[in-house]
């Protein structure tokens, strides 16, 4: 599928990235693919490995990931118009997918023709395939690149992202909320220990987003 292949090409750094800073934590090649095709979440394995120690703390490790994967609530609600009528079961398995590119596709394309579970579950599952396989590949690699952040490979998730974004703009309306959450979001980064810049910087924009006046109806031409 065409559409997916930036999203492929994106995952790839990122996943590499991530299964050597796995190996590196101590996790073994079982633990990785484990954590990679259970947890399925990017951000929250990352602060997973930055904070494991052996034996793991599980309490520390469980409030981490629960703070980080907050978001998914906001971007659940935001998804969920486009995917209730699809019925129970596949439903709740399009939350299982819902990783933050999928997510960001998946609303660009109910815009532009609508959301089908087709479209959906094939960019999904494309998607996690290509994060589980990669992972395994950065840990067996970790040997032979130390340090990928230093290439500038945990940039390419990002980068994409943002494109993603951009396809959003609509007009400045459509803008505000992704300012105010960028905005909030390196303030706390800056200033706030922890994860917590995700969480707020997602609140930012979804409050912005609520207090926006509703766009006002175009006047109709006067008929003379």
């Amino acid at each position: 599928m065409a559409v997916a292949l930036p999203l492929i090409a994106s995952v790839l750094p990122f996943a590499l990235l991530w299964g050597t800073l796995a190996q590196q934590a101590g996790l073994s090649a079982l633990e990785t693919g484990l954590m990679s095709g259970l947890v399925f979440a990017g951000s929250a394995q990352f602060v997973a490995t930055g904070i494991w120690t052996t034996p793991p703390a599980v309490a520390t490790l469980v409030l981490a990931v629960f703070i980080v994967n907050l978001r998914h609530v906001l971007m659940g609600a935001a998804l969920a118009p486009a995917i209730r009528s699809w019925g129970g079961w596949r439903s709740h398995l399009a939350l299982f997918f819902m990783a933050d590119e999928v997510w960001a596709l998946a609303l660009q394309r109910r815009a532009q023709r609508g959301l089908t579970p087709g479209f959906y579950f094939s960019v999904g599952v494309v998607f996690y395939l290509c994060w589980v396989a990669s992972t395994q590949l950065g840990y067996r690699a970790g040997s032979w690149i130390p340090d990928p952040a230093a290439y500038g490979f945990d940039f390419a998730f990002a980068a994409v992202f943002l494109c993603l974004v951009r396809s959003f703009y609509v007009s400045w309306r459509s803008l505000l909320p992704w300012v105010a959450s960028a905005a909030v979001a390196s303030l706390s980064y800056s200033f706030i220990e922890g994860v917590w810049y995700i969480l707020l910087g997602g609140l930012a924009g979804a409050l912005v987003g609520l207090l926006l006046p509703p766009p006002r109806p175009a006047h109709p031409e006067t008929v003379l």
